[in-house]
């Protein structure tokens, strides 16, 4: 079964909203943190893009700042877009104004439409209900995936496959649907539970399925979780020990960790800046949530992870799956904005959580299936062929301060290499050649 609490703290009440959790169910991992304005700056459209890093207020970033922060602008203004390509974002219920939201979103940051975008809802879907808090959490995380992928890849198609609900049978059903139907090479999963909570038949189909996906040189980004290193029960009560997030602990996937990214200048936020640095993302103090990592319990060391850790991570890791594999900005202190048409009229939101990084890394993969013109399939095999042979190290921000404790769990801490917190870290400019250029250390028996 998988869980998903919908956490969401709004400005004007400044309150925390749960859905209701029941068994079976998954949620997003998304933190939608206040509503925000419009500037009247010319180099930003919004306040927070020009705030101080520490105080009251919280800060944002819109497209410009997080294409430089990571060395994507580079590659868009070399005319790498992403054209040719599909992602595909598998989502609960999906969002009757996706595609306005969308609209709304390229029309405020100057990003061209998609070529295609296209909502494809499962059968047996019932009419969206604005009163369910589940389906408007879900509505947000629909809005974000989409939003931040087209930021990345604004060439790229976007294919959502809306499951029925957020219940584990009918979010598989939408993710094979996808696979079996190969609407595209790249697929985004912002949600997961603990895979302590999966049954045996669930994990088995599901296992299956991303063994399908590998098979169709379908690149799968997982968020890592946003409850540190624990997730809550069935009882939507954090586990009172370390577990890893599930399908992000799945050997068949590329899981993303989240940091607290700074850009701008030295004290502030600004788009017109320059990368300052990265922690792992940690906000237990502002009660809202940290990035999941850690060590499976289910899933043992793949060949990828032991060919390429250092003898000390795999002691730690002591024969078992480590998660995640990379990282991106998850912070709601330096979040991302969103816009929103489903709440009665155009808003914009600041959000952050690991589920911001899964469909960015999707974005990031269009960019490199373009170039290379042709899938680049399972990264995993990829990336830590690099970062055995230490080839990652100048394309990547290396993430070493910071933890992800969380909830009274100790977690664990960012370090040199790869950690399980943010995996080997964030992008820079030369990763995606990179990717293009190497080989992989993978067996014949999917990694594992």
């Amino acid at each position: 079964m998988r869980i998903r609490r919908v956490a969401f703290l709004v400005a004007m009440s400044l309150s925390i909203s749960h859905a209701a959790i029941a068994g079976g169910r998954v949620r997003p991992f998304i933190r939608v943190a206040q509503r925000v304005t419009q500037s009247a700056d010319a180099t930003a459209h919004f306040t927070c893009e020009l705030r101080p890093f520490t105080g009251s207020l919280l800060h944002c970033y819109g497209p410009d700042a997080i294409r430089a922060a990571y060395g994507i602008q580079p590659l868009l203004s070399a005319g790498f877009d992403g054209r040719g390509e599909t992602i595909v974002i598998i989502e609960a219920f999906g969002s009757p104004t996706a595609a306005a939201d969308l609209a709304l979103f390229d029309s405020i940051f100057g990003v061209p439409a998609p070529p295609s975008f296209q909502q494809i809802r499962m059968p047996g879907s019932l009419p969206f209900d604005p009163n369910d808090d589940n389906q408007l959490g879900w509505a947000f995380e629909t809005s974000l995936d989409v939003q931040w992928a087209h930021a990345i890849a604004p060439g790229a198609n976007i294919i959502v496959v809306a499951a029925v609900d957020n219940q584990d049978a009918n979010i598989l059903a939408a993710q094979n649907y996808a696979i079996e139907n190969r609407l595209g090479h790249i697929m985004s999963e912002s949600f997961g539970e603990s895979e302590l909570d999966m049954d045996s038949k669930t994990l088995f189909d599901n296992e299956q399925s991303y063994k399908r996906a590998r098979n169709g040189r379908i690149s799968v980004l997982v968020s890592a979780g946003d409850d540190g290193a624990t997730n809550p029960g069935p009882d939507g009560n954090l586990k009172p020990f370390r577990n890893v997030s599930y399908p992000a602990s799945s050997p068949y996937v590329t899981s993303v960790g989240g940091t607290n990214l700074f850009f701008g200048t030295a004290n502030h936020a600004d788009p017109n800046g320059v990368y300052q640095g990265e922690v792992v993302w940690n906000e237990e103090n502002l009660g809202i949530g940290a990035t999941g990592g850690g060590i499976s319990v289910l899933f043992g060391e793949p060949s990828y992870q032991h060919n390429a850790l250092k003898d000390a991570t795999r002691a730690m890791l002591n024969g078992h799956r480590g998660v995640p594999d990379v990282g991106y900005n998850a912070g709601v202190r330096g979040g991302v904005i969103v816009a929103t048409t489903f709440l009665g009229g155009p808003a914009f939101f600041l959000v952050g959580g690991t589920s911001a990084g899964a469909p960015q890394w999707a974005g990031i993969v269009a960019l490199a299936n373009q170039i290379g013109g042709q899938p680049l399939g399972f990264l995993n095999d990829r990336i830590y062929h690099l970062g055995r042979h230490g080839e990652l190290d100048p394309t990547v921000h290396d993430i070493t301060d910071g933890n992800n404790s969380f909830g009274g769990v100790t977690g664990f801490s960012g370090a040199a290499g790869w950690d399980p917190t943010t995996g080997w870290g964030t992008p820079k400019q030369g990763l995606v050649p990179l990717l293009l250029s190497s080989g992989d250390d993978s067996d014949d028996n999917g990694g594992q």
